[in-house]
């Protein structure tokens, strides 16, 4: 397959990178002696004589006593680091317990699978259940009262465990082991929360006498020590020299050809990603194809159902897999998968993780995933075996993506990311203060983690959330903390979409409460395993959608608006010809209106409004301002014109600086701010509160800046495209050019009268 994609001028043509990765043979161990025999028989059975060199050292550490966090590549076996150390002890101490976290269902049931297996080998005297929103209220009660091993997720321990601590008494009192599992994905948002909610199961486990250790795994990232030490409160040791062998894998970055010279536009992404999937799947090459949302995945599926149905193969050869599906229909995808009945599989980063989906021999990458280490986790799902494999990364128009696959050392020489978070983000501890007082009353002098929140406490006490008496802070407010708090960006409010075709009242799906307006809005075409439904109500009170399926040749896309007022400024530089500042703003989002885009062309073909509420945040940004003497250069549609290059550009590049999702971040252009007076480009940040990413970009202004501008000279577009500041016919056709003075102009090249270009010409 390989050889006929090189033997093809078309592809070749826009081939922009190639890499291969030699085979490796593996470095073993052998098994230690502390592994009890009735272990070494099991391993034995199946096919297990020896470890690879960085599982025996896990072994080695956790036995020392130490807390771990194992660091390979996808598909090492990172599972046994876990499970031997859990297993072993379990075997010996029949009250011991353990706990796993996900940060899935998927991987959750996934493990509860292989536990189940090892648990009957060993004679069922390991009993594993699942705990998470899915579980039966009766099951629960067995669970608590007999799980040796609890597997659920961070979610579930922070609204369904700890709340409720004095009903798993025999966990907490027994609890030898917890298990973390990618560790990578707590970071941002997402690992702030889980850090606080870790300094709260210390808490609760020193209350019940228990000193458990922790065994963490983690794909790579540039600070495993680091990351480990800041998301646990103690020291780790890590094990991060990978002995598992592994196959030889050719990686491919391709570049959709320019269908438009003038405007600067490629092919889309999608249809190109759908070529070279169908090619390799109807070769009978299982097949993984990662799209950047929910939208693209199902357009993806439909594309490519409809190619195969034409070649007579049933639908379910090609599947999808993405959030908002029901936990059934999700379990049965995972398990075809396993059992080979799926050649090719489209999804969102949702399976980006160590789930065990069978051996897969590509993945197709629909766009760059937005950070080093996503991509090779999203590279790494292909060749799970000593097999070949192969990777194609198939860039979108954006800048950037434009500025990796034009730039593949930059993805090759940077090295993965840093994983960072902020557990004393002031949003987030005072949550966490809460849900902690309301599981066990806080005394005085007590740390929660590095932190003394004594004056967060009292100040709760003022607001009469708490209760000092005799020197303790004791919870008395009716409400129950934990169940108004998300650990993730995304509210806990889901929305059912429900379909009513021919009389039914059927959930098929739910999308969370930010969404929402961008998806399930009336008149929205909302598809599902490329089943078109159309949103015929939305009940936003009663948070459900109601559709019924039809069959239409379009989709629809929504526009998000936002409006930006700023509250408060942190810190604030004037620098040659603009000012930059950080602080606190609110931001209030509204959807008016949606496209209609037609399959396959994707050109638009109509619209419609949108009448939903707004939603507001207070959250941090980073902006500059440009002085008003000197905008005066541009007449107002210049002026635009610059700013909406601006932010089209600094808005996708920004997270290459910081090294988060780009989802992370929104941006803003104001002609004339009513803060600052001045034309003033913003990013914020997507959560309220923030978590130190606005303050990393003011302090990264003029690195930002540049880069920005070096995108913008090296596009080869006369005026504007997608991947630099935009498309011509929303920045005009001179936007490329005002961009350039605007940019140039905020790094102090001169002066801006100097620097300013020809005004657009009038309408």
């Amino acid at each position: 397959m390989l050889q006929k994609l090189e033997n093809n001028p078309r592809f070749m043509a826009n081939v922009t990178f190639r890499h291969t990765i030699e085979a490796q043979e593996g470095v073993f161990e052998p098994i230690p002696e502390f592994i009890p025999q009735a272990m070494r028989d099991l391993l034995k059975d199946k096919g297990i004589e020896q470890l690879y060199s960085h599982q025996a050292a896990a072994l080695q550490a956790v036995q020392a006593g130490e807390d771990i966090v194992v660091v390979t590549p996808t598909a090492s076996g990172k599972t046994l680091c876990y499970n031997l150390p859990v297993l072993k002890t379990l075997l010996e101490d029949e009250e011991a317990r353990a706990l796993y976290l996900f940060p899935t269902k998927a991987l959750a049931q996934d493990q509860v699978a292989e536990l189940m297996a090892w648990s009957d080998s060993l004679g069922g005297k390991i009993k594993t259940y699942t705990y998470d929103g899915d579980t039966p209220g009766d099951a629960r009660i067995a669970i608590r009262a007999a799980g040796s091993i609890v597997v659920t997720n961070p979610d579930m321990l922070h609204s369904g465990i700890l709340p409720h601590h004095t009903k798993w008494m025999r966990l907490f009192e027994n609890l030898k082991y917890v298990v973390i599992d990618e560790l990578h994905i707590y970071r941002g948002v997402f690992g702030s929360h889980v850090a606080n909610v870790l300094r709260r199961l210390e808490r609760i486990c020193c209350f019940y006498g228990a000193k458990p250790r922790f065994i963490c795994t983690s794909a790579t990232i540039a600070n495993p020590k680091e990351h480990g030490e800041a998301l646990l409160g103690r020291p780790v040791t890590v094990i991060d020299q990978n002995g598992a062998p592994r196959g030889r894998k050719d990686i491919l970055f391709y570049n959709p050809p320019v269908v438009n010279k003038p405007l600067g536009i490629r092919r889309s992404s999608l249809l190109e990603a759908e070529a070279v999937a169908r090619e390799l799947i109807s070769h009978k090459i299982p097949t993984i194809v990662f799209a950047r949302s929910r939208l693209d995945t199902e357009v993806l599926v439909t594309y490519l159902r409809k190619a195969f149905h034409r070649l007579g193969e049933p639908p379910e050869t090609i599947r999808a897999y993405r959030g908002g599906y029901l936990p059934k229909q999700r379990r049965q995808i995972e398990l075809d998968l396993r059992e080979g009945r799926v050649l090719g599989v489209v999804s969102t980063n949702a399976l980006e993780l160590g789930i065990d989906i069978g051996t897969l021999q590509a993945a197709v990458l629909t766009g760059y995933p937005g950070t080093i280490a996503s991509t090779w986790q999203q590279l790494g799902r292909a060749g799970r075996s000593r097999d070949s494999s192969l990777a194609v990364v198939v860039a979108n128009s954006s800048p950037l993506n434009q500025f990796i696959i034009q730039n593949p050392s930059y993805f090759m020489d940077r090295g993965v990311e840093y994983a960072r978070i902020n557990p004393n983000n002031l949003f987030i501890l005072v949550s966490h203060l809460k849900c902690a007082a309301f599981e066990l009353p806080f005394r005085e002098g007590e740390k929660f983690g590095e932190i003394d929140p004594q004056e967060i406490l009292d100040y709760l006490a003022a607001e009469m959330i708490l209760r000092k008496v005799e020197g303790r802070w004791y919870w008395m407010s009716e409400n129950y903390p934990a169940a108004h708090i998300s650990l993730r960006s995304a509210s806990t409010e889901n929305f059912a979409i429900i379909d009513t075709t021919e009389g039914k009242t059927q959930v098929i799906g739910e999308v969370d409460r930010f969404s929402a307006p961008m998806l399930i809005h009336e008149g929205a075409i909302y598809i599902h395993e490329s089943k078109q439904y159309h949103i015929d109500h939305l009940d936003w009170e009663g948070q459900k959608a109601y559709a019924r399926e039809v069959n239409t040749d379009y989709y629809t896309d929504a526009n998000l608006d936002v409006e930006l007022k700023v509250l408060d400024v942190f810190a604030s530089e004037e620098l040659p010809q603009v000012r930059r500042s950080w602080g606190e703003v609110m931001v209030t989002a509204k959807t008016h209106m949606y496209k209609k885009i037609k399959f396959y062309t994707h050109e638009n073909i109509g619209w419609g409004q949108i009448s939903l509420p707004e939603q507001e945040m207070h959250t941090t940004a980073y902006w500059f301002s440009v002085p008003q003497e000197a905008a005066s250069a541009l007449d107002q549609g210049a002026l635009q014109s610059a700013l909406l290059g601006a932010s089209h550009l600094l808005g996708n590049i920004a997270s290459l600086e910081l090294m988060c999702e780009p989802s992370d971040l929104g941006v803003a252009a104001q002609i004339k701010s009513p803060f600052t007076g001045c034309p003033t480009v913003f990013i914020y940040e997507k959560y309220p509160g923030g978590v130190g990413f606005s303050e990393q970009l003011f302090e990264a202004h003029g690195r930002l800046l540049w880069r920005a501008l070096s995108i913008i000279r090296n596009c080869p577009c006369p005026s504007g495209c997608p991947s630099c500041v935009g498309p011509a016919e929303e920045t005009g056709i001179n936007g490329k050019e005002h961009t350039l003075w605007l940019l140039k102009g905020a790094l102090g090249h001169g002066s801006h009268q100097q620097a300013a270009p020809a005004a657009a010409p009038k309408e």
